[in-house]
């Protein structure tokens, strides 16, 4: 069950949200435990199991480890509990990668090659076990105390709203909310704004770009022209920011329904400046989740500048390979990890004397070179298609005909996406706000428009939803 399924928004958070109003405060935190499990359960009936025993281990390694804080022994039960969480990892997201190319190792050497049969990957499970591993490590670094009460742990790694997709939730920032959270009327209407601006941004600018990028990363990438691949790339990095970011907005705007404030996630990525600005921006959760568990830990800046450099790679590979089990994710991290010990060396201060525009144009032209070998099924494809990107094809470009892959809707669409990745809104609720101040009369319009705009735009999302079959979930191998 996803978001923007119509089983969820008129079925499972109608009535989570009429039960949940009508539960007394102490059965809040148990109503919204069962519903994360059955959300979690509709698509991943058998894995939920998974979920729960790692739950139950977190759980106990949480209490050994506060009852061992500032033991030597307490470094020997955290080492413990987040090897526990690395195995459960690695076992369903990474054995068959690895046994693949471990095959090709020994096979080179004409040495028969281990079978490993293939194996399902539960949906979210690098969510959640991120989230366990920041648990653990803040209880050992005594930012958190233990949660011994095992239906608030539970809730706090399953709860449904950033199970799947994001984002990661630290436990520290949301222990007292577990603990208790009011919901009012402000929180509630803040909530259905945000999470009908996410499910806008998926059905209506999101789908429609992804089907196109579908269509142009399905054909064989040595025919392709230029210009289609081109149209192919725009169309999924615009995708996978409207896609991802909205769901965000949907997941804070459902915490926010039901009293929790989660993090943001994503602040204009597009505009960024620099590779290092791009990543205080994308996926802000994940970034800030790397650098206090991984690249601090590792050194950070402060043992030399060649050590620096080495964490930074080092932690974009293994970001890469948290996306996916593939070449292709590692590449995709090692990229941005090379950009960033590039700018180090001296290319930010370089970027720092152009104009703004050619920073933009840069950014985006290395976030794109990066997202090929992250949408393309191998890397033989992803080299292709950069290959078609530059008319280097090997082969005549058979598909040259770049009207057959768009129409006038899909033009509007890329507009209002290339427009709404830049902060075109909030400058104009700020003009609508500056109207305000100047002239007391004009406070109607804002307070007016707004609702219908919102009302608006989701029955617009809505009609989407109705008319298309193209609703796919982007994040099935995270």
């Amino acid at each position: 069950m996803v978001f923007s399924s119509s089983t969820f928004l008129f079925i499972f958070l109608p009535v989570l949200l009429a039960a949940y109003l009508v539960t007394g405060k102490r059965l809040k935190n148990p109503l919204l435990l069962g519903a994360s499990l059955c959300f979690y359960a509709w698509g991943e009936a058998f894995f939920v199991l998974v979920m729960l025993a790692s739950i139950a281990v977190n759980y106990v390694f949480g209490i050994l480890i506060d009852s061992r804080r500032g033991k030597p022994v307490a470094t020997v039960v955290v080492s413990s509990a987040i090897a526990a969480n690395l195995v459960l990892l690695i076992s369903f997201k990474y054995a068959n990668f690895i046994a693949e190319n471990v095959n090709l190792a020994l096979g080179s050497v004409g040495l028969i090659g281990i079978d490993v049969p293939p194996i399902h990957l539960p949906i979210g499970i690098s969510f959640f076990t991120f989230q366990a591993i920041s648990y653990v490590i803040d209880i050992y670094r005594g930012r958190s105390a233990c949660q011994r009460n095992p239906v608030d742990l539970a809730l706090y790694i399953s709860l449904f709203p950033q199970l799947i997709a994001g984002p990661i939730v630290r436990y520290h920032d949301i222990a007292d909310q577990l603990r208790e959270r009011h919901v009012t009327s402000q929180d509630f209407s803040m909530g259905v704004r945000r999470f009908i601006a996410g499910f806008a941004k998926k059905m209506i600018i999101a789908n429609p770009l992804g089907e196109v990028a579908d269509q142009v990363f399905a054909l064989p990438a040595a025919e392709i022209s230029p210009g289609i691949a081109w149209l192919g790339i725009v169309c999924y990095t615009l995708q996978i920011f409207f896609d991802f970011s909205g769901y965000s907005d949907m997941a804070i705007g459902l915490g926010r329904m039901f009293g929790f404030r989660f993090l943001e996630n994503f602040n204009y990525p597009y505009i960024a400046k620099s590779i290092q600005d791009f990543w205080r921006r994308w996926h802000i959760s994940l970034s800030n989740w790397f650098r206090d568990y991984l690249y601090i830990p590792l050194g950070g800046n402060r043992r030399g500048n060649y050590r620096t450099y080495f964490n930074l790679v080092v932690v974009f590979v293994l970001c890469g390979l948290w996306h996916g089990a593939s070449w292709n994710f590692l590449i995709w991290g090692l990229i941005h990890g090379a950009f960033l010990v590039v700018e180090r060396l001296g290319l930010d201060d370089v970027l720092a004397r152009l104009p703004g525009a050619i920073r933009y144009a840069y950014v985006l032209f290395v976030a794109m070179i990066a997202w090929v070998f992250f949408r393309a099924e191998s890397l033989p494809d992803a080299l292709a298609f950069l290959e078609a990107m530059f008319g280097l094809n090997t082969l005549p470009s058979v598909f040259n005909d770049m009207s057959a892959y768009y129409d006038n809707s899909t033009l509007f669409t890329l507009a209002l996406g290339i427009a709404l990745s830049t902060p075109i809104l909030p400058w104009l609720a700020g003009r609508l706000e500056h109207l305000d101040a100047r002239n007391a009369k004009w406070g109607w319009l804002r307070e007016t428009s707004s609702p219908i705009a919102y009302l608006g735009v989701m029955l617009l999302a809505m009609t989407y939803l109705a008319a298309g079959t193209y609703n796919p979930f982007i994040y099935f191998r995270f």
